[in-house]
């Protein structure tokens, strides 16, 4: 299952739940305009404590988003067989790396969790079975892109691991059924890699020039999504 394939969106004959009801999940939630779905190439977590301009433009859209409840992310750092839900009330900073500076170490994101909401994500996704999972926290995926959207940590965050048994057309369906939680003033990540394999990657090609097929695979993404063209996006990774 590769990272990027939460964003592929086709509609497929799996036996999912029509989840009209997802719009009242979130009750204490007023309705907001609709927030858009974010997809963020975290790179390295050093970001974290980096001032660059991946960093300064993350800060920018955090102030330029319209007002959030809460923060829903899919990290490609949490893959499992099935699918879970964060019901922390506290989801504590997970340092899911090694071999960085102490420094790094250090950084917290204390941000709350919602229970509220995961368990009612829960409870309307009877055929997919989500499930709880209580001890997972934010992985870097997640918390060190929040640290520069949201440096407050005042929203709550929840993260949704992704199912590697789960085909590219029923992450799409499970998209389209989350998407219903943006009217809602959830904001939804995805945070990742369109392109990822650091057993590839050449550490003494000190100019960091991608390879062309690297660079070919991530245009024909992007010309998909641009495109609106999913159907073919779930197509070419099988």
């Amino acid at each position: 299952m590769n990272r990027f394939e939460f964003i592929k969106n086709i509609s497929l004959g799996v036996a999912f739940m029509n989840l009209h009801n997802l719009d009242s999940l979130a009750s204490s939630f007023q309705t907001t305009e609709k927030l858009p779905a974010l997809f963020i190439g975290h790179g390295s977590p050093m970001n974290a404590l980096t001032d660059n301009q991946f960093t300064k433009t993350l800060n920018q859209l955090g102030k330029s988003l319209p007002k959030v409840n809460a923060i829903l992310v899919i990290s490609a750092h949490w893959e499992t067989k099935g699918t879970f839900v964060t019901t922390s009330k506290l989801p504590e900073t997970i340092y899911d790396f090694g071999g960085f500076p102490d420094e790094l170490y250090q950084v917290k994101y204390p941000a709350p969790g919602s229970p509220e909401l995961a368990n009612g994500i829960i409870s309307n996704f009877h055929d997919l079975q989500i499930k709880a999972d209580n001890k997972m926290g934010l992985d870097h995926g997640a918390w060190t892109i929040l640290k520069h959207l949201y440096p407050k940590a005042d929203i709550p965050v929840l993260e949704l691991s992704m199912d590697y048994t789960l085909s590219p057309e029923q992450h799409y369906k499970l998209a389209t059924d989350l998407s219903k939680l943006r009217e809602k003033g959830v904001l939804v990540i995805g945070s990742g890699n369109i392109v990822h394999n650091l057993r590839r990657l050449n550490f003494n090609n000190h100019y960091g020039l991608p390879y062309d097929w690297a660079l070919e695979f991530d245009s024909i993404v992007k010309k998909d999504i641009l495109e609106k063209n999913h159907k073919h996006l779930t197509q070419i990774i099988h």
